[in-house]
């Protein structure tokens, strides 16, 4: 009776003790769960949801499933990151995804939009020239805007391209498009609307700014044409991969900086409502890393995730970083394996803490997978607090157990 009771005190232990461990030591945005998806071969995440419907909604490309060597991917997961169902949507790669008024979803990647039901049953596609559509949001009046950057019609020019914004009707039907350029590479990967129903753009361009690369802003009406432009950037390489309207009707965009003779870094910036610069902050060390997803917070701070490590790709950590309303940070967190794992999309989730989504090479089934994060916003576990003191109590009574019982041999039945 003796042995049971010792058997079940140290099983309590093993429980307990780690909770309390985490309790003690809890950093910032530490796992509550994640979840890959994904075949045998590489799948790819670009964009994440949280949905109406709870839990969340990922998009990307496959090549483990679907009927061409590159297929558009859509998962629905329930609040855990269980998988509840997943669709293919013919050759490409699906770089971004929102949830539409209807309750189903809207992907678009390459040059192409695909709308679906709640379900995942593609209701209709259409397709734009032979650009490469990088963003996509629902527009106020039902339709859909769209950026990225137009084809390269030069032979061997891989580098060249301009900005491109299409809008549409809520059938996907084309109402019109515009360009934004010079005569070298202008690439175009956030879009939002802007409150007053233009559409603001960001991304980098080597025709404009002061170096070979710049981060890129350009604010349009609701017809596209451009109201201002701004560049940011010195004589380094510059580049954005997210932007936000922030809270005052200014902007924040996210990307890296990479001063020449220094390391890449993230870049958040802060500008007012005409794309005037009002702050700046980077964050990183020795290595390489560039945020590529951006949220402004509940509490006024930003959240930015991305990637951390050195210059080869199998060798990256997730990284998120969080700060206050004027870019200080408060506390960083990196997730990962021994292989490469990235992050390329980021939600705060309305239960509190994070959704990041990216690619994972050192865990799942395939070369790369899916990868779906879950963090708390503080860093400690969904563990309720009464618990606490009881745990203390009866860890400390099963410690003391067990060192009775290695110092008299153990107990006899």
């Amino acid at each position: 009776m003796k042995r049971i009771t010792l058997i079940v005190l140290l099983l309590i232990l093993c429980y307990s003790i780690p909770s309390l461990i985490v309790l003690v030591n809890a950093e910032p945005s530490w796992v509550i769960w994640s979840q890959t998806y994904g075949g045998t071969k590489e799948d790819s995440a670009n964009s994440l949801i949280e949905t109406s419907h709870g839990g969340y909604a990922l998009a990307g490309n496959t090549r483990s499933f679907g009927v061409s060597d590159e297929n558009f991917w859509l998962i629905k997961t329930d609040v855990t990151g269980k998988m509840e169902w997943n669709q293919t949507f013919g050759e490409g790669e699906a770089t971004s995804l929102v949830e539409t008024s209807d309750g189903g979803y809207a992907l678009a990647g390459g040059a192409r939009l695909v709308k679906t039901d709640e379900y995942g049953n593609m209701t209709w596609n259409q397709t734009y020239g032979n650009g490469d559509i990088r963003s996509l949001v629902e527009t106020s009046d039902g339709g859909y805007a769209l950026a990225g950057k137009t084809a390269t019609f030069v032979t061997g020019a891989d580098d060249y391209g301009n900005f491109w914004l299409i809008k549409t009707d809520t059938n996907g039907n084309m109402e019109w498009n515009q360009t934004y350029g010079g005569d070298d590479y202008d690439y175009a990967c956030a879009l939002v609307e802007a409150s007053d129903g233009g559409y603001a753009i960001t991304g980098t361009t080597s025709s404009f700014g002061a170096g070979n690369w710049d981060v890129w802003l350009v604010k349009t009406d609701i017809y596209g044409n451009m109201e201002l432009s701004q560049t940011y950037g010195g004589s380094g390489d510059e580049t954005a991969f997210s932007l936000v309207q922030s809270f005052d009707g200014g902007y924040a965009l996210a990307g890296s900086t990479y001063p020449i003779g220094g390391d890449e870094d993230f870049w958040l910036i802060k500008t007012d409502a005409y794309g005037n610069m009002e702050w700046n902050r980077t964050y990183g060390g020795d290595d390489v890393n560039v945020a590529h997803a951006l949220v402004e917070t509940s509490d006024g701070g930003y959240a930015l995730a991305g990637g951390t490590g050195p210059f080869s790709i199998d060798e990256y950590d997730v990284w998120l970083v969080k700060t206050d309303a004027i870019g200080y940070m408060e506390w960083n967190s990196t997730y990962g394996g021994e292989k490469g794992d990235i992050a390329y999309s980021l939600v705060e989730s309305s239960n509190g803490g994070y959704a990041i989504a990216g690619n994972t090479r050192s865990f799942g089934a395939g070369d790369e997978d899916f990868w779906l994060i879950k963090t708390n916003e503080q860093g400690v576990p969904e563990f309720p607090s009464w618990l606490i003191l009881p745990l203390f109590f009866i860890s400390t009574l099963a410690l003391l157990l067990a060192k009775k019982c290695i110092k008299f041999g153990g107990l006899k039945t």
